[in-house]
């Protein structure tokens, strides 16, 4: 009787796994991918062929490894090896297009009007999507991750810092904290006897900005910020494995060893913010400026989360942990993404010489003799801010943004159906001669003399921080960084390409150079 028992149980926990194995490898990974893939064949919307379990993924990467094999001539023209599946599909399936990320449908929309729509007219419908958990533990679990009722309250919270009068008050800390790297660079270059010297710009930025981005956030924790940014620096080197497999179905499981030394770096940061954050409570020194604003990001967070202590408002609720992924994504968007616009704008000012004179003679003529600009001279900077928007155009940051529908949507008469994914080719608008014209991969930042929104044939070609509700919080605080840096790099160096630059714009997490970006900084006479 015991035995057939058993034999019972075993039979319905057979049934069960064989059960949970059809529904995973037939109704999910064959069933519904071949079920939409038809629904937007009937709407005329072609794909590539849906591979059983890993969609397009083999496609995608071989046509990635092409492209990055070898490095290109020094051409603006970039698309074709950053994002080369884009480039090849758009070719053969139009400009709107169904790729398989795994059993994972993403429908491609490059058209400016439709981005529109996603971003505004029909933004409740559509919401940011949850990257890999490799991704989003260097990225934390902050405003660039955040949904709903809590990104909103958040938003809320931190966009008084970013205001431009707010950032004006602490632009003299970066402008010190750069002025100070430029300092010990000429006092190397004195010490080898050599008027110019090959910096590794993609490396030196980042570094610079670590500093920079430490004192924005932790303020008078300066020293313990500056550990916890080695640790999460040293956390984002580790899960740039994780990252370029993060879309393999089931890779995230695998205990591979840079996943656990990503891990326990991610504690480690964790229990440092926290200890810091328990030392301010402790001290109850709040770090404000005369003007009463919070001097750092820190400071900002900390007081929210008191004031929601006292509040019976769930949704107002920030906790101590809240305020440590903050931080993070503080330091992963500050750090990256404006490494990665110095980067290119370097790049691009050594590669076009004409217009470093013309920035360098706007910088003498707006800032005069003094060494650093104020904030009102940075405001006045206008060509250099076009050189920007120029360099951003060409090499943004983020190449491309991601979407979900959370309801079933139209967009201009095709019918989206609830959870499928929208890839918004950012690289690829900037890149458009239909909206560019046919110079579009020329650099000339000229074409933004009237403005951003008036520089192409239609407002949303230019994209670079994002658009709508989530337009990126902090693109202020890069224009002000990036500018900055330029004012006072191209005041005491001239800029150019290192014999050994080799062009090769590639993505990781953000564009960036493959072989690095060597820059040949060579001093001044007039200093």
């Amino acid at each position: 009787m015991e035995e057939d028992f058993y034999s019972f149980l075993y039979l319905i926990i057979s049934s069960f796994f064989l059960i949970f194995l059809v529904k995973i490898f037939v109704h999910d990974l064959w069933w519904i991918p071949t079920r939409i893939e038809k629904h937007f064949m009937k709407q005329g919307i072609k794909s590539p062929k849906y591979e059983f379990f890993l969609g397009n993924l083999r496609e995608i990467s071989s046509y990635s490894l092409m492209a990055s094999a070898e490095s290109m001539p020094l051409s603006h023209d970039i698309l074709p090896r950053v994002l080369a599946f884009f480039h090849i599909w758009k070719k053969i399936y139009g400009s709107m297009y169904l790729i398989w990320f795994g059993p994972t449908p993403r429908l491609t929309i490059s058209d400016p009007a439709l981005i529109k729509e996603i971003f505004f007219t029909k933004s409740e419908y559509f919401e940011k999507y949850d990257p890999p958990l490799q991704v989003k533990r260097i990225e934390g679990d902050g405003l660039l991750n955040l949904k709903g009722e809590k990104w909103a309250h958040h938003r809320k919270i931190m966009q008084p810092f970013f205001y431009m009068e707010n950032l004006k008050l602490i632009a003299p800390i970066m402008g010190t904290t750069m002025d100070e790297a430029l300092v010990k660079l000429s006092e190397n270059m004195s010490k080898i006897g050599s008027l110019d010297i090959e910096i590794e710009v993609a490396v030196w930025f980042q570094n610079l900005l670590e500093h920079v981005i430490t004192k924005i956030t932790f303020g008078s924790n300066y020293e313990e910020g500056l550990a916890i940014s080695k640790m999460l620096a040293h956390q984002t080197a580790h899960a740039t494995e994780a990252y370029q497999k993060a879309f393999i179905p089931g890779y995230r499981f695998l205990p591979t060893s840079s996943t656990r030394i990503s891990q326990r770096l991610s504690k480690e940061v964790h229990k440092s913010l926290l200890k810091i954050i328990d030392g301010r409570k402790r001290s109850k020194n709040p770090n404000y400026s005369n003007e009463g604003c919070p001097t750092d990001l820190l400071e900002v967070m900390m007081r929210a989360a008191d004031e929601s202590a006292r509040s019976s408002d769930s949704a107002a609720a920030v906790t101590d942990s809240d305020v440590v992924e903050e931080c993070k994504t503080i330091f992963f968007a500050g750090t990256h993404t404006t490494s990665s616009m110095l980067t290119w704008t370097a790049v691009l000012l050594a590669m076009h010489g004409r217009w470093q004179e013309e920035a360098r003679d706007e910088i003498f003529r707006v800032c005069g003799a003094r060494d650093s600009p104020t904030k009102d001279d940075l405001a006045k900077l206008k060509l250099v801010g076009m050189i920007i928007n120029e360099s951003v155009r060409l090499y943004p940051p983020v190449t491309a943004m991601i979407r979900r529908a959370t309801a079933d949507v139209s967009l201009n008469g095709v019918h989206i159906p609830q959870g499928t994914e929208l890839l918004i080719p950012t690289i690829a608008v900037h890149h458009d001669s239909a909206l560019w014209g046919d110079d579009v991969h020329d650099f000339n930042p000229m074409r933004f003399s009237e403005g951003a929104s008036r520089a192409a044939e239609h407002p949303m070609a230019f994209i670079p921080f994002g658009a709508g509700t989530r337009r990126c919080i902090g693109q202020n605080l890069a224009i002000l960084e990036t500018k900055l840096a330029f004012a006072l790099i191209l005041r005491r160096f001239s800029l150019e390409l290192a014999p050994n630059y080799r062009h090769a714009p590639s993505v990781l997490t953000l564009l960036h150079p493959q072989y690095g970006a060597p820059i040949l900084f060579r001093k001044l006479s007039v200093n």
